[in-house]
């Protein structure tokens, strides 16, 4: 029990409404009729994942109106996307294994999007928002950065990709003095290979030092700045969650 619970929380992506699984039933379908149309596969649906940014908030059942997005997920934690059917939707937070709703938002999820559904700030306050993700490729010989600043404790920060073979010294950086909440835009920086560093604003005294990440040209990443929960220091964490890749990417990834 321990080992679920706070080892591996249990987030089931199993999800599928009648209307998705009537959907996926059109699709397959339309393989076999011809003159058939309108009918893309999953391009048809929405796409959305969550985000729990929220430190000290307890474990967290997540919905779709009625149905079952995800159970007990806890702090840190980045769902795989999820199809839903388009429409104005709301998704809410339960109290993991009650129906005590701590949080919803609702929006209205396009055709062939992606979505996030971030949970933060302390539980006192704990807010939720629904994102637009980027789904596109970034443009010929550069990658899509986002980042997030849901670290509650640390004040200003100055974030830094430093390239594979750099120093902080001879770096600048992408984005200076963020301070908790920012949520900021898409940047275009070129394909290579980066460590993320965090600093406090205007010093180069290191918050978080990331390993050196290879990025395929096109990818599309969020990052997302935490409170640190188990160590005094770093005070601070990053999370990353997979936006975009190009389909030859994810076809090696899957192998």
């Amino acid at each position: 029990m321990w080992f679920w619970q706070h080892i591996k929380p249990m987030v089931q992506i199993f999800n599928k409404t009648k209307q998705v699984l009537a959907a996926a039933a059109a699709v397959a379908l339309c393989g076999l009729v011809s003159g058939c149309t309108n009918i893309t596969g999953s391009r048809s649906l929405s796409q959305v994942r969550i985000i729990n940014a929220s430190p000290d908030a307890p474990g967290m059942d997540v919905y779709e109106g009625s149905d079952v997005i995800a159970y007990n997920l806890g702090f840190g934690t980045v769902t795989s996307y999820v199809p839903i059917m388009p429409g104005t939707k709301t998704v809410s937070m339960d109290t993991a294994g009650t129906r005590q709703q701590l949080v919803s938002a609702t929006a209205l999820f396009g055709t062939s999007r992606q979505y996030t559904v971030l949970v933060s700030n302390v539980a006192a306050d704990i807010q939720e928002q629904i994102l637009t993700d980027q789904s596109s490729a970034a443009p010929t010989g550069e990658i899509a950065v986002r980042f997030i600043d849901e670290a509650t404790q640390i004040g200003g920060v100055d974030i830094y990709m430093v390239p594979s073979g750099s120093r902080l010294a001879d770096a600048n950086p992408v984005l200076t003095d963020v301070t908790f909440p920012t949520i900021g835009g898409y940047l275009d920086v070129p394909t290579g290979s980066y460590s993320i560093v965090v600093t406090a604003t205007g010093t180069s005294t290191a918050l978080y030092t990331g390993n050196t990440v290879s990025y395929a040209a096109g990818a599309a990443r969020t990052f997302v700045l935490l409170d640190q929960q188990i160590l005094n220091k770093p005070a601070v964490n990053v999370i990353t969650a997979d936006d975009y890749d190009s389909p030859t990417v994810a076809q090696s990834s899957a192998q």
